[in-house]
């Protein structure tokens, strides 16, 4: 029940994985998608072929059944029984053959995949240790793994006394082939480790005696041992990132609150410069005002006395234009009164004269 539980938690993760259209890495799930949809269909394929399988052994099964209902003692029957349950048997030893094959396939593809998948566990502990010179680790094989000096200086001694223990000892399989470690594995974590796993690995493993799978055991006790202590290690070394980290981001945080509070002390001044400046335009403004209204009143004053002057001009002007056509109308009236008198004097003179000749006239003819 705990197995088909977990088996359905994990197809949960991977399908909120692999079908989230939302995630950032929908084109790399994309590729596991369409491999998931392969595989399936294969999975399908081979269930519906084995049915297929099963169904024809069951039908040849049912017939035997049937030929058995009626048993007749002749050696024709007894021959044509032989016949199908030899067809049967050979159908049977083909499709268990066919399985077999698949299933060392299969456990050969887990071997690989298991084997990878330790490789990469090793490669994620070292990656998380942080070290630039764990690179060097990662480019090894994972059945012959070299500490150098430089590492040792840089890794938790239970990563280096894992890593050794793997080099000294051959590996992450002891020194077995993928094939038997892993048969190893699988009975041994069948029968969680107690003594009884040690007839059926010895039945799965022809070519190992007693004394191998002893030893194999007692190394693999060891490995689980400092496999542990690498991993709480490794924990330990995170918990301790983690508290670094933490003392990090609380310096970072003291340094942004220092910083921000020069900042506002900076912005402080900043506003007291500029309350400063508005003031001094203020009273420059209101100089520049005084002055503008000071010179407007010496304009308007300067303008006044100019109207004032421009008045006396005009009424000077004015005046002498009076005179001057007095002087003309009295001088034109002087003319007039002496062409007038020049005129009765010549009007006098010229009766006058007219007299006189009236007078020598007369003169005359009296004589």
């Amino acid at each position: 029940g705990n197995l088909f539980s977990r088996v359905a938690n994990i197809e949960k993760d991977k399908n909120g994985h692999l079908y989230n259209r939302k995630s950032d890495f929908r084109v790399e799930y994309s590729i596991l998608e369409e491999l998931e949809c392969g595989m399936a269909v294969s999975r399908k394929t081979e269930r519906a072929k084995i049915l297929q399988q099963l169904s024809k052994i069951q039908n040849h099964v049912k017939r035997l059944q049937q030929q058995l209902k009626n048993v007749k003692p002749t050696p024709e029957f007894v021959d044509k029984l032989k016949e199908m349950m030899e067809e049967i048997e050979n159908a049977i030893n083909a499709f268990k053959e066919e399985q077999r094959q698949i299933y060392e396939q299969l456990l050969k593809e887990e071997k690989t995949v298991i084997n990878e998948l330790s490789l990469f566990e090793r490669k994620v502990d070292l990656w998380t240790l942080g070290s630039k010179t764990t690179e060097k680790v990662l480019k090894l094989p994972s059945a012959r793994v070299s500490v150098d000096k430089t590492l040792e200086n840089h890794l938790p001694e239970e990563v280096v006394e894992f890593e050794r223990f793997l080099q000294r000892t051959g590996g992450q399989q002891g020194g077995w082939d993928d094939y038997d470690h892993q048969i190893f594995l699988k009975v041994w974590t069948k029968h969680k480790g107690r003594l009884s796993y040690m007839d059926e690995v010895l039945e799965h493993l022809c070519g190992r005696t007693k004394e191998d799978i002893e030893q194999h055991d007692k190394w693999y006790q060891e490995f689980l041992i400092l496999h542990k202590r690498k991993k709480e290690s490794i924990k330990k070394w995170k918990k301790k990132q983690q508290q670094e980290k933490g003392h990090l981001k609380q310096k970072e945080k003291s340094e942004k609150r220092l910083k921000e509070e020069w900042l506002q002390c900076e912005e402080a001044q900043k506003q007291k410069a500029e309350e400063e400046r508005k003031r001094q335009q203020t009273v420059i403004e209101a100089w520049k005002k005084q002055k503008a209204v000071a010179f407007a009143m010496e304009q308007a004053s300067l303008e006044e006395e100019m109207q004032k002057k421009q008045q006396k001009v005009r009424q000077r002007q004015c005046h002498m234009k009076l005179l001057l056509e007095k002087y003309t109308l009295q001088k034109k009236e002087k003319e007039e009164l002496e062409k007038l008198e020049k005129e009765k004097r010549e009007e006098a003179e010229k009766e006058g004269r007219k007299r006189i000749a009236a007078e020598e006239m007369t003169k005359f003819q009296q004589r």
